[in-house]
């Protein structure tokens, strides 16, 4: 397993630092070739979502307030809460800026990219409509560029396996353990269950559930951070201080030098911010395409509000509340899987976020009354205070441990199995713990603010999983016809469960390196077709609009 969390990172970092410089650059080209429409038009897509131009009669399956709320509910998700917790836990609170940067750029490529879904979409003979990129590459590009579409639909349907479902599974399983004591393998069956119940129904139903979960769900949350930021209300100038600052010099020792700290935090942010908003990616205008309309341009102005609403609101609520509480500093009394844990000579720490100032341990050592002897125990990248080693608290484990070169731990002379045994103490969170903490500190310092979390991150997770099982379905009807769509559901509910017994490190870059490589064939296509959408958008604004309603 460690083998394969170090290989997978070791890609995605390589797919991630090669991806930002055609992610953002593809956002600006667009923003400035558009004339910055996500200022311009703004207004007019609130009109479009308050259902101002909504006819019945237009070909289609949704309002576009239900296709912005089916794309919403794949964004806004765990990228909100994990997402932004982690970028900030890895690059620093400069992380935060870029991922400002993303979304606003990515408003714009969402408008591109989800006006060209509407255009090329394919009613099927059903009625129901089938879109996205895949689409527009072979109908807008041409026929000869069909092998682009081809590998964006495959890399789409890798994705929906990993990014909009094994990593949601993953973090409302593994808050559940932290919280509740839950085993992973029960959330996960669970779950599981629960999105087989609505995914078979398909977009009718993805999109009924998405309209009402999306609106409850981010409200709540919302004036759960509003508050935690009203409490805190002197401490926002210097959080925003923070994550100026840390955009450009952040925490001294990430990456190594002045120029690779900036890149390692600028990596972070990109990386979280796409997969928050999933600007060009090439995703939403799956979802957006099965809107009820006859003007491409009127779902595009749609469709860029979701980056507006996702990161640079409620993202930036996320991260405002992790600094103003300082628990992106602190550490919390919790427990971890014995395995989970990394185990290092005594006196090494973590001199920032990332950086080891010491060595790892390999060989035995005792564990006298849960208390480890001669060794360091370390989770996200920082040290365990007080660690004790247990089946439960109140039972310490007593015995000797071994450590071998790969880091992989086992119990000497003994029948006991490993995976039984905890860590317990003072420890540095990461993902929706982190988020979690800071809810906790914000509201008191009770269980209020981990449980509000906690059941944000499993409505977040649930409306996330059943709209990106959506885009793999259409992904697999492009690539394999209607016969496939049936399995593809069913193999989405396996792996869902997978997910949530996987561990972190694998789950989560399996799904960062999907999620790049499926951006790349969407980007090209967004730049070669954007002349055609600059026309479209001029002739659209030129008319009296409010006409055809």
């Amino acid at each position: 397993m460690q083998t394969l969390t170090d290989i997978i990172n070791t890609i995605g970092s390589y797919i991630g630092m090669v991806l930002i410089v055609p992610l953002v650059g593809t956002g600006i080209y667009l923003t400035l070739r558009m004339r910055f429409v996500q200022i311009r038009k703004l207004k007019h897509s609130w009109e479009i979502i308050r259902g101002v131009y909504d006819d019945p009669e237009d070909a289609g399956d949704i309002t576009h307030f239900q296709a912005l709320s089916a794309a919403l509910s794949a964004t806004i998700g765990i990228g909100n809460i994990a997402g932004v917790a982690t970028a900030i836990h890895y690059g620093g609170p400069g992380a935060l800026f870029w991922m400002w940067v993303t979304a606003f750029f990515g408003m714009c490529t969402k408008y591109v990219e989800c006006t060209l879904s509407q255009k090329y979409r394919k009613i099927n003979p059903d009625g129901s409509a089938s879109g996205g990129p895949m689409y527009y590459i072979e109908k807008g590009l041409g026929t000869g560029w069909k092998p682009l579409a081809v590998i964006f639909a495959f890399c789409a349907v890798l994705c929906s396996f990993g990014t909009g479902n094994m990593v949601q599974s993953f973090t409302v399983a593994d808050s559940f353990r932290t919280e509740f004591g839950i085993p992973t393998w029960v959330t996960g069956l669970a779950i599981a269950s629960l999105v087989a119940l609505v995914i078979i129904g398909g977009i009718k139903r993805i999109g009924l559930v998405a309209s009402k979960l999306v609106p409850f769900m981010s409200a709540l949350y919302i004036i759960a951070a509003l508050t935690i930021l009203g409490m805190y209300f002197s401490e926002i100038p210097v959080a925003f201080g923070r994550i100026m600052e840390g955009a450009f010099t952040p925490l001294a020792g990430l990456g190594g030098f002045a120029g690779a700290t900036m890149l390692y935090t600028l990596n972070w942010g990109v990386k979280r911010g796409l997969f928050s908003n999933e600007a060009g990616q090439g995703s939403a205008p799956i979802a957006h395409a099965a809107a009820k309309t006859g003007e491409p341009i009127r779902e595009g102005a749609v469709a860029m509000v979701g980056p507006l609403l996702d990161t640079l609101i409620i993202c930036t609520m996320t991260g405002l509340v992790i600094l103003v509480t300082g628990a992106w500093t602190g550490k919390q009394m919790t427990n971890k899987p014995l395995t989970d844990v990394e185990f290092l000579q005594p006196g090494s720490e973590y001199t920032t976020n990332t950086k080891l100032d010491g060595e790892e341990f390999v060989g035995e050592f005792v564990v006298n009354y849960g208390k480890p002897e001669e060794v360091s125990l370390a989770a996200n990248h920082g040290i365990i205070d007080g660690a004790l080693i247990g089946y439960t608290e109140d039972e310490p484990f007593n015995g000797k441990l071994v450590v071998d070169d790969d880091g992989n731990i086992a119990v000497v002379d003994s029948e006991v199995k490993t995976g039984d045994l905890l860590v317990y103490g003072m420890m540095r969170q990461n993902g929706s713990l982190l988020t979690s903490f800071a809810f906790s500190i914000g509201l008191g310092g009770g269980p209020w603010g981990s449980w509000l979390v906690t059941i944000g991150v499993f409505l977040f997770a649930i409306s996330t999983m059943i709209s990106w099982s959506y885009y793999g379905d259409r992904s697999v009807q492009y690539l394999w016809g209607d016969k496939a769509v049936l399995p593809y559901k069913w193999v989405y509910v396996c792996f869902n469960f997978l997910g949530s017994i996987l561990a972190l490190e694998v789950v989560w870059g399996l799904g960062d390196v999907a999620l790049s490589l499926m951006s790349f064939p969407n980007l090209l296509a967004l730049l070669i077709l954007a002349v055609k959408v600059a026309t479209w958008q001029k002739d659209y604004f030129s008319r009296e609009h409010r006409r055809f309603r």
